[in-house]
């Protein structure tokens, strides 16, 4: 494989007009298709296989007016008055008949007709029922919705917005954490090299990445349902791995530059070593994404393939525009702001000279974890456990407006409503009821009572219905995040039975809050098979890459304590609260799907570092004399680059805390912390410590592994032996 990407590395600089054009000519397609077939990320999902999804389809067969996204409006009388009140009502009343003119909407309710009053008479709650799914409702319709509502602001109520849609519900994905991360990458890449020109390299290439990764999910998401979360996850991970994967190479590149090389020679041994880590490091990170398909979520299946694709094409440009770009660079690329020449020495050998690992900071950093290999590994391993306890206190739950900002209309409504009606008015439950077999007239009222009765449920009355169909709202006791009210969706399911009792109808219990229930526990139920198959895919696809099992092993254990760790600061802050309101986060629970989401991106990138590391150590292991030796001299090596592309994985994610949506903002900070904790204390740390303490062991396999499974020497050692040059005295 290394002669592969040297010949492909060197031909790239040769041709350099020709892959730009090419590059060009990709960039340019994409932007005709966005024009073309422009489509817009939705928050339209479905979750196939359970029964809330059931419950959706036979509303759309048989009741199609309850089975799209539905606003919940709370309507709040001034201090001391009640919605109740003459002046009051009509009003209200004007503000609703208003609302059933608006473009989509199948028909509005006001507290009269709901009878949702509160007991001391100054909240009241309506209801708008959408003709569209959640992901279809215009932003034009949700402003008129708004301005509907104008007779009753004017009376002097105050309305507030809740339910699956709301006005003001989408929140835009700001450019600003895309501009931070770039800031923060530009600034440590230009304390890595020392020059603008190599600093500036990586920012074009993952540019280029990103831009054709976000295009082409406006374009997908014309013909699918693409989730919004979606693109915020490939920008951040695009940039990311973009940076990144170009950093290794260039790093590679400009120090075979320092040795005196040809060009071209440089930038094909860079691809050809540096290269090859990258594209097994890549290998891993889209098995990890794409593993996500396991879950059996279509929404979580595109965002695993979107951030899959935008990680594909940033080595793709990593090992072919990249050298492309070196060849236009020229010598620009081995420049340093401020030369480091001593008087009389010529300028070549004076940056020679520069280039002496065993002087480095990350020299001295493994010569310290190999001398105290055994107290670092255990107080390593100690700490990160220690960081992650909160983990076994984690509540997956998806969000809902509790988990939204303070001064959010969602929150706003959710908080009065629970405390003038109750907790569970903010999530009631949506039972269908099947009644084309029913043999009782009376089968709605029967099945209503008998929910009614259920332990745990307020309120349950029919919302609706034809000869067919009827649905039947249950108001729970509890919120709906609340363990309570999933042990309710539970124990209704479980009586099933006994609540249609002899009436010949069938029920599913349905609506938002039970297919939140139901998406939690898809999810966790599909967590384990998700971890057996990418991390039994990655641990072959590694065992292949370094021909040794313990290699592949110590780091799926170093994975899994980073991830540990990372989902344990994420519920300290994001659950408990703590330091939250320094981060500007309103705490809540733990959104459902983040462990998964995070268990694949950093998985992954601890693949990446793993793979980087332990590759340098293996190609040093051909030089040295001992294990040991090889530890220090591989760490010594490849610590610095490490070091600058885990801070920049860090400064890209910890940056869309900057942004409003709690999903991105939680996502990016569990996926910061991973990041950090996986390189630094993991990959530097644990792993050299490891690998010291077992020597020659950590490289033994089986002789039938040694004759059965080919040698792609990633590291690109053989090839390195044939192209390198004396450094000149």
């Amino acid at each position: 494989m290394s002669r592969f990407l040297f010949a492909l590395g060197q031909s790239s600089f040769r041709h350099r007009w020709w892959v730009l054009g090419a590059w060009l000519a990709v960039l340019i397609a994409v932007v005709v298709g966005f024009l073309g077939f422009r489509g817009q990320p939705s928050d339209n999902f479905t979750i196939p296989g359970t029964e809330s999804q059931r419950a959706v389809e036979q509303l759309q067969q048989n009741l199609p007016a309850f089975s799209g996204a539905q606003t919940q409006l709370t309507f709040v009388a001034p201090e001391g008055r009640a919605i109740t009140d003459p002046t009051l009502t009509p009003a209200i009343n004007e503000a609703v008949a208003a609302a059933n003119n608006v473009e989509n909407v199948a028909a509005a309710a006001g507290p009269s007709q709901t009878g949702q009053i509160a007991p001391d008479g100054r909240v009241g709650l309506g209801t708008v029922q959408w003709t569209q799914q959640i992901g279809e409702v215009s932003e034009s319709s949700l402003t008129s919705l708004e301005d509907a509502m104008a007779p009753a602001e004017q009376a002097g109520l105050r309305v507030e917005y809740g339910g699956s849609v709301y006005p003001g519900y989408k929140v835009d994905v700001p450019h600003l954490p895309e501009i931070i991360g770039i800031g923060v990458a530009f600034l440590i890449l230009v304390i890595t090299f020392g020059a603008v020109v190599a600093a500036g390299l990586p920012i074009i290439t993952a540019g280029v990445g990103v831009g054709i990764g976000a295009l082409g999910i406006f374009v997908a998401a014309a013909f699918v349902d693409m989730p919004t979360a979606a693109l915020s996850l490939a920008l951040m991970l695009g940039l990311a791995v973009g940076i990144d994967y170009a950093l290794f190479i260039l790093n590679r590149y400009r120090n075979n530059l320092l040795l005196l090389m040809p060009r071209d020679e440089a930038a094909g041994l860079a691809v050809g070593t540096a290269g090859g880590a990258v594209v097994f490091a890549a290998l891993t990170v889209i098995i990890a994404l794409c593993g996500l398909a396991v879950v059996g979520i279509p929404f979580l299946t595109y965002m695993g393939l979107a951030a899959a694709v935008s990680v594909f094409i940033a080595m793709l440009i990593a090992v072919t525009l990249l050298p492309a770009l070196f060849g236009f660079a020229g010598g620009q690329v081995a420049r340093f702001i401020q030369p480091p020449l001593q008087p009389g020495r010529p300028k070549e050998v004076a940056q020679v000279a520069t280039y002496t690992p065993h002087r480095t900071m990350g020299a001295t950093w493994a010569r310290f974890v190999v001398r105290f290999r055994k107290p670092l590994l255990v107080t390593g391993a100690a700490g990160l456990i220690l960081i992650g306890l909160p983990t076994l206190g984690m509540h997956l739950v998806l969000p809902s407006g509790a988990s939204q900002p303070e001064f959010s209309t969602a929150r706003q409504a959710y908080d009065v409503t629970a405390e003038h009606l109750g907790p569970g008015f903010n999530g009631p439950l949506l039972v269908v009821a099947d009644l084309s077999d029913a043999t009782d007239p009376r089968a709605v009222q029967t099945i209503a009572a008998n929910l009614g009765r259920e332990q745990g449920v307020v309120a349950a009355a029919p919302a609706g219905g034809n000869q067919d169909t009827a649905a039947i709202q249950v108001i729970p006791a509890t919120g709906p995040n609340d363990t309570a009210t999933a042990d309710l969706v539970q124990r209704i399911r479980a009586d099933r039975d006994a609540i249609e009792a002899d009436t010949g109808a069938t029920i599913l219990v349905g609506g938002n809050t039970a297919s939140n229930i139901d998406t939690s526990a898809k999810l966790a139920a599909a967590l384990p098979v998700f971890i057996i198959v990418v991390v039994g895919l990655a641990f072959v696809l590694l065992t292949v890459a370094f021909r040794a099992a313990l290699v592949p092993l110590t780091s799926i254990v170093g994975f899994l304590l980073s991830v540990f760790a990372a989902v344990g600061v994420q519920v300290a802050i994001f659950q408990w609260g703590w330091g939250a309101s320094l981060l500007g986060i309103t705490p809540g629970e733990t959104i459902s799907f983040l462990p998964i989401i995070v268990l694949a991106i950093v998985f992954g990138l601890s693949s990446d570092y793993e793979v980087f590391v332990v590759s340098r150590i293996r190609e040093e292991l051909s030089r040295t004399d001992t294990a040991v030796d090889a530890v220090r001299s591989g760490v010594g090596l490849s610590a610095r680059v490490v070091t600058a592309a885990a801070l920049i994985m860090f400064g890209v994610f910890i940056a869309f805390l900057a942004g409003g949506d709690p999903i991105i903002k939680s996502i990016g900070l569990t996926l910061a912390v991973g990041v950090f904790l996986d390189a630094f204390v993991v990959r530097l740390t644990l792993i050299p410590a490891v690998m010291a303490m077992l020597g020659d062991t950590m490289w033994k396999h089986s002789k039938w592994f040694g004759r059965y499974v080919p040698d792609l020497d990633i590291e690109g050692t053989k090839l390195e032996a044939e192209h390198r040059s004396p450094v000149p005295a």
